[in-house]
């Protein structure tokens, strides 16, 4: 914990130095980290990727994030981490608490990311606006235990303000989720707005729309 605390305050020059010395993480010369609480079991920045101030990573096996990914301001990214003696999970001994990021992949403002089991979030996908829960682990009411899923989230995807993804959903490539939408479930359509509660697809997206054929990620 001290040398968390220290590492935290130094400027961004020492504050690399320490953490691939102290933490062993892998960051690129060109990535940063703000004036964030970032302590995943295993950390992983490439060219460019940056973590803005006031977010939280901690308990999660692996936070790997692409060249020019990005975690904006007041994010809280948790997990539970499978290196530990709890009774909670250990019906799933190939859980990874871990959060993937692809290429230009971006979440914004004051989301909560649960990865208690993985969540990818492939390239030039944005996780826009703000208060979004992606949540992987739940009550299984059914068997009285925590259980929990993993999320994906397609490459070049927009996924609109304030909605709930959970465990076990599938967000296609090229696709839309409209805010304040649930998804709750496995879809494979690609090109498609889905929206609602639950969602679901509700009108097709044109091909020729150029947030989907962009190269650069960052959108003026």
């Amino acid at each position: 914990m001290i040398l968390k605390l220290i590492t935290v305050c130094l400027p961004w020059r020492l504050k690399r130095l320490a953490l691939q010395s102290w933490f062993k993480y892998k960051i690129h010369p060109t990535a940063r980290i703000g004036l964030a609480w970032v302590f995943p079991g295993k950390l992983i920045m490439e060219k460019n990727s940056r973590i803005d101030h006031l977010t939280v990573a901690v308990n999660l096996d692996l936070m790997q994030m692409s060249e020019h990914a990005k975690i904006g301001r007041g994010n809280w990214v948790t997990g539970f981490a499978t290196n530990t003696n709890s009774k909670h999970f250990r019906h799933q001994p190939e859980r990874r608490a871990e959060l993937i990021m692809g290429e230009w992949a971006a979440i914004t403002k004051n989301h909560h990311i649960d990865c208690t089991n993985s969540i990818t979030i492939g390239k030039f996908t944005t996780i826009a606006g703000y208060q979004s829960q992606l949540l992987t682990h739940s009550i299984n009411v059914y068997e009285n235990r925590q259980d929990s899923a993993p999320i994906v989230i397609g490459e070049y995807t927009f996924v609109g303000t304030n909605v709930a993804i959970l465990g076990g959903a599938v967000l296609p490539s090229y696709s839309v989720l409209g805010a304040k939408s649930l998804l709750n479930k496995p879809f494979d359509e690609e090109w498609k707005l889905y929206a609602g509660v639950p969602a679901k697809a509700v009108s097709d997206i044109d091909k020729d729309a150029k947030y989907f054929n962009r190269v650069d990620g960052f959108v003026y």
